[in-house]
């Protein structure tokens, strides 16, 4: 019997942990291996990688569509520039990948200006719809107001840029300008990006400060004392590029930036100046501009140029991005004279 009541307790143990598990696997499937790969599948992404090498594409997508950006709280400025003593009176005339400018400044011996007259011209170059006769006659009425407000026939020079240079209608322009017995003088990038530092940086912050020109065919970034670097302008989804990989390469080439001087970011450009004046207080020369991620993009320039914007804003850091109203790398190319 002993041998008997062994058996059947071993027989009804069996029994009962069968149940138990059959139970388990019925009513608590969570708890089975073979359950776990099901909740993974289901949370994972339908597209993308990892986070860490998605989450700088995603930003930059997410930007240029309009619904992102770098953000921050911009820190305030307070600089005047100082004025010249006495000094002479030069223009130039900007030959730019969107149409004809031209400035005119005071300049003293020890390099001090201040912008005169400036006056920006619309013009159908980018398109390469300009003719001949456009160019001369738009021409002949620049060195007209600038003779008549007094700059000499001498001091009147014209700097073709180098995002217009890149245009084929500008090799017509060139031969028009020339034809009319005028030196155009075509500038490189990093000419450019030269010219529009010694424009555009104060002499106060040389060792902490450095200068983006964001142009419709490039952008331009400079620091003293030979720092220069060329990215794609606010125009490049007419080649074709995305934002995102222009986001990566703006990005990319601005962290190259020395960090000694990321304090404060001296900012010009078509973009920054749509930018700039929706804040501007009066006349002032230098107006901060809010972080790219507080602006909303209006039409497919600007959205392209607060995505380069951004890309510069995040690789640098910088929290103080001043838009100055007065500099113009032709200005710099004056007082590189």
């Amino acid at each position: 019997m002993a041998r008997l009541t062994t058996f059947s307790r071993l027989l009804i143990t069996l029994v009962i942990v069968a149940g138990i598990f059959f139970a388990v696997r019925k009513f608590m499937p969570g708890l089975g291996g073979s359950s776990d790969s099901k909740p993974t599948t289901t949370e994972q992404p339908t597209t993308g990688t990892g986070s860490e090498s998605s989450a700088p594409t995603t930003t930059s997508s997410t930007w240029g569509s309009g619904k992102g950006g770098a953000t921050f709280t911009p820190v305030s400025f307070n600089y005047t520039a100082p004025v010249p003593n006495g000094g002479k009176l030069k223009g130039v005339v900007e030959l730019g990948a969107t149409g004809f400018n031209s400035f005119i400044i005071k300049m003293d011996a020890q390099k001090n200006w201040k912008l005169e007259k400036a006056e920006f011209g619309v013009s159908l170059v980018k398109e390469g719809l300009a003719t001949d006769d456009d160019v001369k006659s738009g021409l002949k009425r620049y060195i007209a107001d600038m003779l008549s407000f007094g700059v000499g026939p001498k001091d009147i020079h014209f700097v073709v840029s180098s995002g217009a240079q890149k245009e084929p209608i500008m090799v017509a322009i060139n031969a028009a300008l020339k034809g009319m017995g005028y030196y155009v003088n075509v500038v490189t990038p990093e000419q450019e990006a030269r010219y529009a530092l010694k424009s555009a940086l104060p002499k106060d912050f040389n060792s902490r400060a450095f200068v983006v020109d964001i142009g419709s065919g490039n952008t331009k970034i400079s620091w003293l004392p030979n720092g220069t670097l060329e990215a794609p302008g606010a125009k490049y989804y007419q080649n074709n590029l995305s934002p995102g990989a222009v986001y990566q390469e703006v990005k990319g080439k601005s962290a190259q930036i020395p960090s000694n001087v990321r304090s404060t970011c001296f900012i010009i450009g078509g973009v920054p100046y749509e930018l700039a004046k929706q804040t501007r207080s009066g006349k002032e020369r230098y107006t901060v501009l809010k972080a790219p991620g507080d602006y909303k993009a209006e039409g497919a320039k600007q959205e392209a140029g607060l995505n380069i914007y951004s890309a510069i804003a995040e690789a640098t850091g910088c929290k103080q991005f001043v838009f100055d109203w007065d500099a113009n790398f032709t200005i710099g190319f004056l007082l590189n004279l």
